[in-house]
C-alpha cells in the first residue's frame, strides 16, 4: 500500500526525534532501538494514529551540561512505522519507512514529555516520486570508490543486491549506512537531488580515502 502519494495527506504537525548521527532519506528504511520513557510514550502515541509518522531530526548544537537544551536542524525526514517488535526488557526495536524530508518551523508546547513540532513539506514536493540519476552517472567507478571506502571502513555488505539496486535506493541506502559524521550527513540529507546527493556521498569517500592515503590509517 503507497502512503502520503498526495502531499495534502501529510499532517501540519508531528512528533518529533532529535538524534544526532542519525540519518532518515526518503523511501530507504532506518531500525530503532527505543529505551527512554519520553520516547515509549511517543511511540505509544504514534502507534494510535493512522499515520504513524515519526520525524527525524538532528540537533544542530547541545549546551553543555544541559543534554535536553538543544536547537534543531531545520531540515528533518519523516518516516512510517512499519514494524516494531517489544522485547523481554521493555524496549521497542521499530523500522521506519521515509516517506518525506520536512521543514522544521516551530515546536508545539503540549504536556507531552516528548517534542512536537510544526512542519512544512511544501519545499520536498519531489521526495514521493522516483528520482533517477542522469544518463552520466558513472555507475561502475562510484561502485569502484565504494569498495575502497568500505575496505577502509571495515564494512560488509551484499554486493550482489547493491549492485542490482535502482539508482535512488542505492544512493540513499548507502548514505545512511556510512559512518559519516552529523553534519556531513545534514549534507547528504538536504541535497535536492539524487544527483547532488550521489555527488556529495562520492566526494565524502573520495576525501576520506585521500586522508588515509596522505596521513596513514585513520584514528
Amino acid at each position: 500500500m503507497t502512503y502520503f502519494s498526495d502531499m495534502n495527506d501529510l499532517p501540519k504537525s508531528i512528533p518529533i526525534f532529535p538524534l544526532a548521527g542519525a540519518l532518515l532519506l526518503p523511501k530507504a528504511r532506518l531500525p530503532l532501538n527505543i529505551f527512554e520513557p519520553k520516547y515509549l510514550k511517543m511511540l505509544e502515541d504514534v502507534l494510535k494514529n493512522q499515520n504513524r509518522l515519526i520525524g527525524m531530526i538532528q540537533p544542530l548544537s547541545v549546551e553543555e551540561g544541559k543534554p535536553h537544551n538543544f536547537e534543531l536542524n531545520k531540515v528533518g525526514c519523516a518516516g512510517r512505522v512499519v514494524s516494531f517488535t517489544e522485547t523481554e526488557d521493555s524496549r521497542y526495536l521499530i523500522t521506519l519507512a521515509g516517506i518525506s524530508r520536512f521543514n522544521f518551523v516551530e515546536k508545539i508546547e503540549e504536556n507531552d514529555p516528548y517534542l512536537k513540532g510544526k512542519v512544512d513539506w511544501n519545499s520536498f514536493k519531489g521526495d514521493r516520486k522516483t528520482d533517477k540519476m542522469n544518463a552520466d552517472f558513472e555507475r561502475n567507478v562510484f561502485l569502484d570508490i565504494l569498495s575502497k571506502y568500505f575496505r577502509l571502513a571495515n564494512l560488509q555488505t551484499d554486493w550482489e543486491s547493491l549492485k542490482k539496486a535502482e539508482d535512488e535506493l542505492l544512493i540513499n541506502s548507502l548514505s545512511m549506512l556510512c559512518p559519516f559524521d552529523q553534519y556531513e550527513k545534514q549534507a547528504l540529507l538536504e541535497a535536492k537531488t539524487i544527483k547532488d546527493r550521489a555527488s556529495i556521498l562520492q566526494t565524502l569517500m573520495e576525501m576520506t580515502l585521500k586522508a588515509e592515503k596522505s596521513f596513514g590509517p585513520l584514528q
